[in-house]
């Protein structure tokens, strides 16, 4: 009995193929961890200073409520201001006087600040060739 001969050519440029792709996926698998990763240490330090800067929003208010803290001057309605950075993000807080040697919060604003870049590097200007 003779066997029939078996070709290889086509099974393996099959095989090639496979593990390109599979090179390629595991490629695009590792770069997106690692961009998922920055992207969540990013928004842990961000969550870091925002709680942070509550911390010290209510121990400010702790040491203003016990005396060891001046207040800041009333504006023209009475109403008190101060504001905590920490971190790129700003914590405004408006406070009131109750009259009864306490204060009334009446406003609690965190915010993170942010500049505009107004330049872009690379940006093509309109025109072909030299102007003249």
């Amino acid at each position: 009995m003779k066997n029939p001969p078996i070709r290889l050519g086509p099974l393996a440029l099959l095989l090639t193929v496979i593990s390109i792709c599979l090179a390629i996926l595991a490629i695009l698998a590792f770069s997106t961890s690692r961009a998922d990763m920055r992207l969540a240490e990013k928004y842990a330090e961000t969550v870091q200073a925002r709680y942070a800067l509550e911390k010290d929003g209510q121990e400010y208010l702790c040491r203003l409520n016990a005396g060891r803290e001046a207040a800041p001057e009333p504006d023209e309605d009475g109403v008190r201001r101060i504001e905590l950075e920490r971190g790129g993000c700003l914590l405004s807080i408006a406070l009131l006087d109750d009259g009864q040697g306490g204060w009334t919060v009446l406003s609690w604003r965190q915010e993170k600040r942010w500049e505009q870049n107004e330049t872009i590097d690379n940006l093509w200007s309109g025109s072909f060739g030299k102007e003249g």
